[in-house]
């Protein structure tokens, strides 16, 4: 009896946390992506570095079809993505540990794409990711070789009637997001965990090159962690609307931004790695390359929701590559643009090699950057070329040094010693050098942040873990903040395991059980300190 007096306790005390707040960022000490040594970098054992070489296995099936019904690619399957494959109808395609999905070059535009009201689960592991990328020989891939995975969802956009179509694609349902006059901003998508997505960016159109992953209206209900975009023909991540809290995400050599950000998109987004190819950027009579590009809509009006996402630990290592002297193609620009009336808020993050450092474009944004909706503080920005630290547009009064001065930003002339090892591709280190300015520096108390951090004092849990919200319908966050997570069991009240998910020494995890029936479970949290139990709702 005493044993379930405790259990429900330990209830009460999730639900009355997870009532009162929903944190998402992890406080850290230092900038950037990652911890210093001796702690790995979160990029171990998933990502791929160098995909062109990559061997992977011949397809076991082929698809051609539309999914319209729930549909598994099972552990083991090498599946050829050979269409333009909608899963539609508000089915659920889920895709196991391990499987390999491959894009028919020979077939225009090949590409997943998640309609409204379906989902994708594709939850892969550190030692199997799920691995999306071109169908070509080793030697033989290219940008652009499909057309690369695109989420529909029913959250808010600012575009007239809460509606669009994705650039490129003819309209259609199968094409449009956005929830219209009644948007649900915790509208679920689904997962994607260890993800890989490698030689997407299709042009369906001229100049309307679909991204490596492009999310439209995605709600904050989806799990987006761990996903690695390399070598796509476009942006690496773009999000249009929507309200998707994104974490761990590696923008690796690809064409055009590493993180686009249109159209309302309010989501949260940290721990992210963008590494630039001196050798590929866009074509700048059509787009300029830039770490971060950013617009409230394409004519910068007030229309509302604003873009005002927040990211934090972001390291984007630039074109330079520590020498501004160094041979780059034309189209590269700035570490940031922030642009057409975006409030777009950017913090404890690191920009390297850039020409240019961050540009606050227009006067609707040297607006939004005065009255403070639009920020960019506690950063590194090191390595531009000589006096391009910040930049504005050409006859404004806009004092930039003195705005990015007062925000307690850094800038560097030289990049040696920030990172450890950041600029060998095939084996690189982008952790702080522990001695360095990187190091330390970061700082949550700006207000943006309010309710959005976790306070492991405040936790009501043993061992300084703190989850929510629960009871839950269907994400479990856990955050600890010096105790990294080595794996995650739920088991139902008879001790049968239903979720067990090993992770590389994290400090930040996401579970989805939308799947398991209502009830109570209990979750073991294994960690360098031991084994700790609480008990969740699914509600």
């Amino acid at each position: 009896m005493r044993k379930t007096i405790l259990q429900v306790a330990a209830i009460t005390a999730c639900l009355q946390w997870g009532v009162a707040q929903q944190p998402f960022f992890q406080p850290t000490t230092y900038r950037g992506a990652f911890d210093p040594a001796p702690t790995p970098m979160w990029t171990d054992q998933w990502c791929e570095w160098d995909p062109q070489n990559k061997m992977y296995p011949a397809p076991t099936m082929t698809v051609t079809g539309n999914i319209t019904t729930n549909t598994t690619w099972s552990t083991g399957q090498v599946i050829l993505l050979s269409g333009q494959i909608f899963v539609k109808n508000n089915a659920v395609l889920t895709i196991q540990p391990g499987v390999i999905i491959r894009g028919d070059k020979s077939v225009a535009g090949a590409g997943l794409f998640i309609t409204r009201g379906a989902k994708i689960i594709a939850q892969g592991t550190p030692n199997q990711p799920i691995v999306f990328t071109s169908d070509q020989a080793p030697g033989q891939r290219n940008l652009g070789d499909w057309g690369g995975v695109v989420i529909l969802g029913n959250a808010s956009t600012n575009d007239a009637g809460g509606t669009n179509y994705i650039e490129g694609l003819p309209p259609s349902p199968d094409t449009q997001y956005g929830g219209g006059a009644t948007p649900n901003d915790n509208d679920s998508s689904g997962i994607l965990k260890y993800v890989r997505i490698e030689f997407a960016g299709y042009a369906y159109q001229p100049n309307k090159e679909i991204n490596g992953l492009t999310f439209g209206a995605v709600g904050r209900k989806t799990v987006v962690d761990y996903v690695q975009v390399s070598f796509a023909n476009d942006d690496g991540f773009e999000w249009f609307g929507g309200t998707v809290n994104c974490k761990h995400l590696v923008s690796y050599r690809n064409l055009d931004d590493d993180f686009d950000t249109d159209n309302g998109y309010r989501g949260n987004v940290q721990f992210c790695l963008a590494v630039r190819d001196p050798l590929i950027a866009d074509n700048p009579s059509v787009s300029t390359s830039e770490g971060f590009e950013s617009d409230n809509d394409p004519t910068g009006s007030t229309a509302t929701p604003k873009t005002s996402a927040i990211f934090s630990n972001i390291t984007i290592i630039g074109p330079y590559r520590g020498n501004t002297s160094s041979t780059i193609a034309s189209g590269f620009r700035r570490g940031a643009r922030i642009r057409r009336n975006s409030e777009l808020k950017i913090f404890n993050s690191i920009f390297m090699d850039h020409p240019r450092g961050v540009m606050i474009d227009g006067t609707a944004c040297e607006n939004n950057a005065t009255n403070g909706t639009l920020k960019f503080k506690y950063n590194i920005v090191a390595g531009n070329s000589t006096g391009k630290v910040t930049e504005v547009v050409s006859g404004s009064s806009f004092n930039a040094p003195a705005w990015f001065g007062a925000n307690n930003n850094d800038s560097l002339v030289s990049t040696s010693g920030i990172l450890v090892n950041p600029y060998d591709f095939y084996n690189p280190d982008y952790r702080p050098v522990s001695t360095g300015i990187a190091a330390s520096g970061a700082d949550f108390n700006d207000p943006a942040f309010a309710n959005l951090v976790t306070s492991i004092n405040n936790t009501p849990f043993n061992n300084g873990f703190l989850i929510y919200p629960n009871p839950t319908k269907d994400i479990i966050n856990i955050h600890t903040n010096d105790n990294p997570i080595r794996n995650i069991k739920i088991m139902d009240i008879t001790g049968r395991v239903l979720v067990n998910e090993n992770f590389n020494s994290t400090n930040a995890a996401l579970l989805n059980i939308e799947a398991l029936p209502k009830g109570y479970y209990v979750m073991t949290l294994e960690s360098k300190e031991g084994i700790t139990n609480t008990a969740i709702i699914k509600e």
